[in-house]
């Protein structure tokens, strides 16, 4: 069993890049990268529409029929015993298309509980989990996708539900390799509360970006403006009277840079920026908002892995394995 700090620091860390607004909202966990390759860009992107089925976690519109038959599982190692699992998969139905699901759990480990007075009385465990189902349809350039979210959190005996939604939309070019994306996230209702007297505010935002690979290049850039619902300073520093930030600091606190190195068609070198994240770990003139890693694909098997690190020495691993079942395993029952 952990000591307490670490369920806070961990809701410190996994609080990925939602700064001040994310402190005041439920649900947090919503926030946080569901797979290793997104980690590796750097947290947040509602744009990369390739191979990846996990990316409707971020964009709804991301996933479409070509992904139909893709099962996917990940892990993200954190501080003591919390750690992130993730699961997907995209399904083909007759008369409906590819249907998307996906569990996302954030748990945050046992941790002991004591009464008013000091004494030990058990222990407890701490954890949020999302269930997710996600359909999109396109229109010649263009994709449209929802993701319906049951959202489940128990945080020290206190349990809370909600129903939320996600709207995205994609837009890829005809001719290059481009795509916009746009994605309004978790909007709807609370089903129950953690108490009576509880207020859940729900971690709502609006995110836009675009990925684009100039066409002699073996690069991908991507970048992402987020808590767009939000204008303005994104970060309230407490030890700034002040915190007189400028225009152009104010702005780079919303946005997310990612990029990949594509040294083969079956090897990405994945490297992300996020301005927020640096300015949030910032202690003693230092901070990490750096996150690196690599997609690797061998035959049917997409393997990804990436490191975030929230301080100089310290990180946070994230792997993901994906599998393309059409080829591993329905292909051979056809035979």
């Amino acid at each position: 069993m952990r000591k307490p700090y670490l369920i806070l620091l961990g809701i410190i860390i996994t609080g990925n890049c939602v700064a001040q607004f994310g402190g005041r909202n439920s649900y947090e966990f919503l926030n946080v990268a569901t797979n290793a390759r997104l980690a590796g860009l750097g947290g947040i992107n509602v744009s990369l529409a390739d191979r990846d089925v996990n990316f409707f976690f971020s964009n709804p519109a991301l996933v479409t029929d070509s992904l139909a038959g893709i099962a996917s599982a990940g892990y993200t190692f954190y501080v003591g015993d919390i750690g992130q699992a993730t699961f997907s998969y995209a399904h083909s139905f007759d008369g409906i298309g590819t249907v998307s699901f996906g569990v996302q759990h954030l748990g945050y480990g046992e941790l002991l509980a004591y009464d008013p007075s000091g004494a030990e009385i058990g222990s407890y465990k701490s954890g949020e989990t999302a269930l997710v189902v996600s359909k999109s349809h396109t229109v010649s350039a263009f994709t449209l996708g929802v993701n319906l979210k049951g959202v489940f959190s128990s945080i020290a005996g206190f349990r809370s539900s909600a129903i939320l939604l996600d709207v995205g939309g994609t837009f890829r070019h005809p001719v290059r390799d481009l795509t916009v994306g746009l994605v309004i996230k978790n909007f709807g209702f609370v089903v129950s509360e953690y108490s009576e007297s509880s207020n859940t505010q729900l971690p709502f935002d609006v995110q836009a970006g675009i990925t684009f690979k100039p066409e002699h290049m073996p690069l991908r850039f991507s970048m992402t403006a987020y808590n767009l619902a939000y204008p303005g300073n994104a970060y309230d520093d407490p030890d700034d009277a002040e915190d007189d930030r400028g225009t152009i600091s104010k702005i780079m606190q919303h946005v997310n840079f990612g990029a990949e190195v594509l040294l083969h068609k079956n090897v990405n070198v994945l490297l992300g920026y996020n301005v927020l994240k640096q300015t949030e770990f910032k202690t003693d003139n230092q901070g990490s908002g750096i996150t690196f890693g690599a997609a690797i694909r061998i035959k049917a098997l997409d393997i990804a892995f990436s490191r975030s690190g929230y301080s100089v020495s310290n990180a946070a691993y994230s792997f993901t394995v994906a599998a393309n079942l059409n080829r591993m395993i329905f292909k051979k029952r056809t035979v």
